[in-house]
């Protein structure tokens, strides 16, 4: 294991101060029925007051279950050994009085989804007064202006309104910054966020970094990241440790870990992390579409696989207007080629893509795919159409079915559309397609909550290309990948692309790996096309604000890149006159210099 001394940038931890949260020589085993598991090794380490510590490293390496002990969250059959102290209280010898003590008070969790961490029937007001409550901090009307003070604080707008409304009502970014109010609503010690952007747009994310950044200066709050997303590791941590398999294998300071990596493991998640504006670099690299046209025998019409003109798409709403979720956008796949389709949450991107399968209906315009209006021809056509056109959709365990086998689920479309009745010749077709996703064909005989996410999201682009479709929709196929997963899924799709030449519209939040696959680009914002073109055009050479807002808050896994970047987008926000006031708000409510 490498180890190096750590020197913190920025507000580094004052020299003397005890750590906030300590692990020393931790051990967590878990009872099974096939046996005892060893999932924390004899881990050690400390958060410092002031101090971001990232905890890094893939699904299963014991990230979560490291952060847990600190709470006393783990189920019954984990047996905990080693030392835990918050401040200078060991854990060990609490009850379950004594963690509830500790938990809020001392310690708080910000946890990847804000809605499994709300209560859906009770308003966010009475959420946020509970803890004050609790904790004997305030009581009655008192706590209810706190709680408006705390959203306040994390930038939430008309928090009294806010304060009445319950967590549906919310968007995710708003519900991630109730949750951090929360979590800062009792000024704990030590703070541990858990995955707090996975599942946020660019824009948000960043401005989720800046809130916690700007906590963590002002009320000297420690706060344990826990995160997969190196840009995000080299945007607010001052130290870096790497976990594999239950072991520490390298910590040290940012710019050590990340830019000068000692250990092998180490350099190859940073090796698999997508790089905005480093295409020309990385080994996977798009197909050029003329290519893949040319390896496409039947794909010489000049036709496009997908052409949507002035689409418009409304959703009916009792008693009022209907809600228009798409308007009048146009755009084109062309044979063989990749568009990448980006944008915030609620810009329209994945209803673009369910109108573009058939599956919603589209208010006005066409959408017309190989040349045929999907709106104008009849169910046994639309039936034929579908053939041609594969999908992957975000979240693989919920679009395979659980009771199938996977050699089931990935056979399904060839019995959906009668191709290779015999039993035999289905099965070596779907053979066929696990090789060509590189999973052991063995994988046809298990079922899906027996694979782990990466191999699912293969069996759903083995799934999709089993029909050796001409036009593949892709939406968001990568976004919950650990890294290093992410690169393989990527670099497999684009070998597939360039071996079958089919057309692609791909959803994506991330700027990066669009930029890594894709020949065009078409940005969205609130359901209308804001700007078009070639990738390296939109995504190099941007001519609109609301694009190169996009780009400004996309991290980059090197510090001080990302530093000069952070820096550039609050400078761009200033002259847009929309400078961040988070740190003024919150030094502004909290009792503390």
């Amino acid at each position: 294991m490498a180890t190096t001394t750590s020197t913190a940038r920025g507000d580094a931890p004052t020299k003397g101060e005890g750590p906030v949260l300590s692990f020393e020589d931790l051990h967590v085993r878990f009872s099974t029925q096939f046996g005892e598991v060893h999932a924390v090794k004899g881990i050690t380490f400390d958060v410092h007051p002031g101090e971001v510590v990232a905890l890094v490293g893939e699904s299963g390496s014991g990230k979560s279950v490291t952060s847990m002990t600190a709470l006393g969250l783990l189920p019954a059959n984990a047996r905990v050994s080693g030392d835990i102290r918050v401040g200078g209280t060991s854990l060990g010898g609490l009850d379950d009085r004594g963690l509830r003590r500790v938990r809020g008070r001392d310690v708080a969790m910000v946890f990847q989804e804000p809605m499994t961490a709300l209560n859906p029937v009770l308003t966010i007001g009475l959420q946020l007064t509970e803890a004050l409550e609790l904790h004997g901090i305030a009581y009655g009307t008192d706590a209810s202006a706190r709680a408006v003070e705390l959203l306040r604080m994390v930038g939430i707008p008309e928090p009294e309104r806010r304060a009445r409304q319950y967590p549906h009502e919310l968007s995710g970014g708003q519900r991630q910054r109730v949750v951090i109010a929360m979590a800062i609503s009792c000024e704990p010690r030590v703070i541990i966020a858990d995955e707090p952007t996975t599942a946020l747009d660019v824009t948000v994310q960043a401005e989720i970094l800046d809130l916690l950044r700007s906590l963590k200066d002002t009320l000297r709050t420690g706060i344990l990241l826990i995160t997969h997303n190196m840009g995000v590791v080299a945007d607010m941590a001052d130290r870096v440790a790497v976990m594999l398999r239950g072991d520490l294998v390298e910590t040290g300071t940012v710019e050590e870990v990340l830019v000068r990596p000692v250990h092998e493991y180490t350099r190859r998640l940073l090796g698999s992390v997508p790089h905005l504006g480093a295409r020309e670099d990385a080994q996977v690299a798009a197909v050029d579409p003329a290519e893949g046209a040319e390896r496409r025998a039947g794909a010489r019409t000049g036709t496009p696989a997908l052409d949507l003109s002035g689409l418009v798409i409304e959703y009916q709403r009792l008693g009022r207007p209907p809600f228009r979720a798409v308007d009048d956008v146009s755009l084109t796949v062309g044979e063989s080629e990749i568009v990448g389709l980006v944008g915030e949450s609620g810009s329209g991107k994945s209803t673009i893509g369910r109108c573009a399968l058939g599956l919603i209906p589209a208010a006005s315009g066409s959408v017309n795919i190989f040349g045929q209006d999907v709106g104008r021809i009849g169910r046994r056509d639309l039936k034929e159409l579908r053939r041609r056109i594969g999908v992957v959709f975000q979240d693989p365990a919920a679009s395979l079915n659980p009771r199938m086998p996977v050699g089931d689920c990935v056979a399904e479309p060839l019995v959906v559309h009668k191709v290779l009745r015999s039993g035999k010749d289905r099965l070596e077709k779907v053979h066929e397609m696990l090789d060509a996703v590189e999973l052991p064909r063995s994988t046809a005989n298990r079922y899906p909550h027996e694979l782990s996410g990466g191999q699912r999201q293969r069996v759903s682009i083995a799934r999709a290309l089993i029909l050796d479709p001409e036009l593949l929709v892709a939406d968001e196929p990568t976004s919950a990948l650990d890294v290093s997963v992410q690169a393989s899924v990527l670099a497999l799709l684009t070998d597939l692309q360039a071996r079958y030449g089919f057309a692609c519209l791909f959803v994506s939040h991330d700027l990066a790996v669009v930029d890594l696959l894709a020949h065009r680009v078409v940005v969205l914002r609130g359901g209308r096309v804001v700007e078009a073109g070639l990738r390296e055009d939109v995504l190099h050479r941007p001519q609109e604000e609301y694009t190169r807002r996009l780009l400004a808050a996309a991290p980059v896994p090197e510090p001080h890149e990302q530093r000069r970047r952070r820096e550039a987008r609050h400078a761009f926000l200033a002259e847009l006159g929309e400078e961040a006031s988070v740190l003024r708000d919150v030094r502004g409510v909290s009792g503390r210099d």
